[in-house]
């Protein structure tokens, strides 16, 4: 069998769908992935065969409409206005990567194509060669609000195919523990969420712990120094109320701020981290509310400290802080000390451990990758 993975955006798009993508490979089937050419290092890196689809960068669809003109950013606007904004973008990467996913399919049609999230090119080009389409999702966060903007930007791609919505998957995997998943969510055959992110050599300190608390700060694995997404101001507000809780504090960042954040806090470990690697050693993960990072602290069994850098990653925050295994505070906030004052109760409480450690056993129940084959197989038989 011959399977197709589609993903888009940043690389935590390309770590969500590699375990499943190896699992396949494993057991024998071709197996190849597309994805924007910022992806490529890190599909390559997953040692799988990596498909460019477009050359332009994501910030490129971020910013602007299919004819080049500006479009404003959805930052601090409501749900809809940043779920249709999401949508929108994501079509205009999806439109621009059939060209290259249809001339490989020329060369190498695929029995089965398999898309994240918001990949829609994955379901455009399995109704143009009738194959079958599974929807993997990358994280926890529920996209229902998202899908209706991309079918408002791909209406002629869609008009091509005589349809007016995206079609819907033959097949949605779901990775979300099932005690988060949220009522109105679409059918789905539950995943086990492995994170396929990219290693290199470990370092003691990565994999062990002193007798000291161990809290780990991230934004994500994309933060700059540009203001507009404020993950930057983020981290270091964070790291600047969290340093003097008298914890181990390792900071998650791309190598090109640890510099600066070293110099800030010279006792902190800062730069790129095995976030897979070290979140089991944790007591604490604070962060802005990324699906993958806060499916990689439940994966551990650790509690997490949320603020949500967007609307849109704020439902998931909840639902785990309902659940209890995190704390959550608002979107944006800028009280002074509030993140300290969270981090602070959430390690002086053992029930957060508690319900943190239950999710990650009812991770640990959901089927596997290599479990979830014979059921891709199974679809191709139809």
């Amino acid at each position: 069998m011959r399977i197709l993975f589609v993903t888009g955006g940043g690389p935590a798009t390309v770590f969500a769908l590699a375990p499943l993508a190896t699992a396949a490979r494993g057991a024998g089937h071709e197996v190849f992935m597309a994805g924007n050419a910022d992806l490529l290092p890190a599909i390559t890196a997953s040692a799988l065969p990596a498909i460019p689809t477009t050359d332009l960068p994501v910030q490129h669809f971020t910013t602007q409409d299919r004819a080049g003109r500006p479009v404003d950013s959805p930052l601090g606007k409501s749900l809809a206005e940043q779920g249709h904004f999401t949508g929108r973008w994501f079509g205009r990467l999806a439109a621009a990567s059939l060209s290259a996913l249809r001339q490989f399919s020329r060369h190498r049609r695929p029995d089965l194509i398999v898309g994240g999230t918001t990949t829609y090119a994955a379901a455009l080009l399995a109704a143009e060669l009738g194959v079958p389409y599974v929807r993997q999702a990358w994280d926890a966060i529920d996209a229902q609000h998202i899908h209706p903007g991309a079918d408002e930007e791909l209406q002629q791609e869609l008009a091509e195919l005589g349809r007016d919505r995206l079609p819907e998957p033959d097949l949605f995997l779901d990775v979300c523990p099932p005690s988060l998943r949220p009522r109105h969510a679409a059918p789905a055959r539950p995943l086990r969420f492995v994170l396929g992110n990219q290693h290199r050599p470990l370092e003691p300190w990565m994999y062990t712990r002193t007798d000291r608390p161990r809290i780990c700060l991230t934004a994500g694995s994309q933060v700059t120094r540009d203001a507009r997404h404020r993950l930057y101001e983020f981290l270091t507000r964070a790291l600047a109320e969290v340093a003097p809780l008298g914890a181990e504090v390792l900071v998650a960042a791309p190598e090109a701020l640890a510099p600066d954040l070293r110099a800030r806090h010279p006792d902190v470990h800062a730069g790129w981290v095995p976030l897979d690697v070290v979140a089991p050693t944790c007591d604490l993960l604070v962060h802005h509310g990324g699906g993958v990072t806060s499916l990689t602290g439940m994966c551990a069994g650790t509690p997490q400290v949320i603020v949500p850098g967007a609307e849109m990653l704020a439902g998931a925050a909840r639902a785990l802080a309902e659940y209890g295994a995190a704390l959550t505070l608002p979107t944006g906030d800028d009280t002074p000390e509030a993140l300290g004052r969270a981090c602070r109760r959430m390690l002086a409480d053992d029930a957060p451990r508690r319900r943190a450690q239950a999710l990650r056993e009812e991770i640990q129940a959901m089927p596997t990758p290599a479990a979830t084959v014979r059921v891709l197989e199974d679809l191709t038989r139809r």
